[in-house]
């Protein structure tokens, strides 16, 4: 089954596709400048750039779950246009900052948690919403076309940010990021007005417990759950120093630091091409499992850069951190789609979020603690040992021996 173009696709979900692909390309070039700006203009440590990365992914631990909780009882259509909105104004007072000199580590962590407080409601209606355009058969094409979309944004954005801030400077990065945010927002204010559920009048505490005990007992979306944990934890303790640690230990520049973050995206479109293909190979449960597997791989390269300090070992360990994880994404989303009534999909998908999005500022503040207390290579070492779980995880649970996608429990 080939990923269909995003024309053949219902045309609202042209929207949500192009306005995703422009919002993840601004993100990842901003997310690309932050910490080189922060190295190069603020002489920022391996420790500082992980609480930098602290701030900017604590909204997904402290606000997914209101946000799911908005987005079942309100239009997810102007959730996506309010939060987008907020982060091209985070951007665009980023670009303020730096143009009057006036920029400093304590701001740079601000704005940055600002524009993540956008980017958790985005992520949290989004998924809510493409069941209610896109027809359940349809599912797992429409999610595979989002995470083509999504690696391009990884692999051009930050290239791009890395180039931008090494030829011209931090702000030139943040106004391409901002000039494509706003854009995105105009995409989605043009989405068709959905029909909004019929309100039940319970309290949103008996609906977030309603929420909770449909993962924790559903025995999928459980251990899924908790993989992506792991996975977070430890993909968040190498992003959290790896940017110092390129530019420090490995030599090297803003533009090739930028490169080796954008193989990661490169390695996203390369298994988001590929899962097609690997669809009519293998079970379901196999195309989720290979996601854990290429991370701790991918774990395991980056850990040989201690010994080994080349940044072709680094920019291999990336492609993987890419290209296998993608897969997982696509088929986790589908599942949770396919097993969750609609009704309930936002909250779930918030307490996702919360869990395994949740799981990044942890990681990254682990990774700015141990690098403060015993460098850098020991956040790899720690980061590993966190991947190896994950897969564990997965391997024992029930999931491996799905031979399809299965039916709403």
């Amino acid at each position: 089954m080939r990923t269909p173009h995003p024309d053949r696709l219902p045309p609202a979900f042209r929207r949500i596709g192009w306005s995703n692909l422009l919002a993840q390309l601004s993100e990842q070039t901003a997310l690309a400048a932050a910490p080189l700006a922060a190295v190069i203009l603020l002489a920022a440590g391996p420790a500082e750039t992980g609480w930098l990365q602290t701030a900017q992914t604590l909204p997904f631990l402290l606000l997914s779950i209101p946000a799911g909780l908005i987005a079942d009882r309100s239009s997810r259509r102007w959730l996506m246009v309010a939060s987008e909105a907020l982060r091209a104004l985070s951007l665009a007072l980023t670009i303020l900052l730096l143009g009057l000199g006036r920029m400093n580590l304590p701001l740079l962590a601000l704005l940055g948690c600002t524009g993540a407080i956008g980017t958790v409601c985005y992520s949290v209606a989004a998924p809510a919403l493409i069941p209610m355009l896109v027809p359940r058969a349809q599912l797992a094409d429409a999610n595979r076309w989002l995470e083509l979309a999504r690696s391009a944004a990884y692999a051009g954005g930050p290239a791009l940010g890395g180039a931008l801030v090494g030829w011209t400077g931090a702000p030139a990065a943040y106004v391409l990021a901002t000039i494509l945010s706003i854009w995105a927002v105009l995409l989605l204010a043009g989405l068709p007005k959905e029909e909004l559920a019929v309100r039940n009048g319970r309290k949103l505490l008996h609906d977030l417990k309603d929420g909770a005990a449909f993962v924790m007992r559903h025995d999928l979306l459980r251990p899924i759950l908790v993989t992506a944990v792991f996975f977070n934890i430890g993909w968040f303790c190498i992003q959290a120093v790896y940017v110092a640690y390129a530019v420090q230990v490995l030599g090297l520049t803003a533009f090739e630091v930028g490169i080796t973050l954008g193989i990661y995206g490169a390695g996203m479109v390369a298994g988001a091409s590929a899962a097609p293909a690997l669809a009519r190979r293998v079970s379901f449960g196999t195309m989720i499992v290979l996601g854990p597997f290429g991370g701790f791989c991918a774990a395991l390269l980056m850990l040989g850069t201690v010994w080994f300090p080349s940044p072709i070992l680094a920019g291999f360990s990336y492609f993987l951190f890419g290209a296998g994880p993608i897969l997982w994404t696509i088929t986790t989303t589908t599942l949770r789609q396919a097993v969750t009534p609609n009704a309930m999909l936002g909250r779930v998908s918030a307490l996702v979020m919360t869990a395994t999005f949740g799981a990044r500022p942890i990681g990254a503040a682990a990774g700015a603690f141990i690098a403060a207390h015993a460098g850098a290579p020991a956040c790899l070492g720690a980061a590993a040992i966190g991947f190896l779980v994950q897969l564990l995880v997965i391997l024992l649970s029930r999931v491996p021996r799905l031979r399809a996608l299965p039916d709403m429990a």
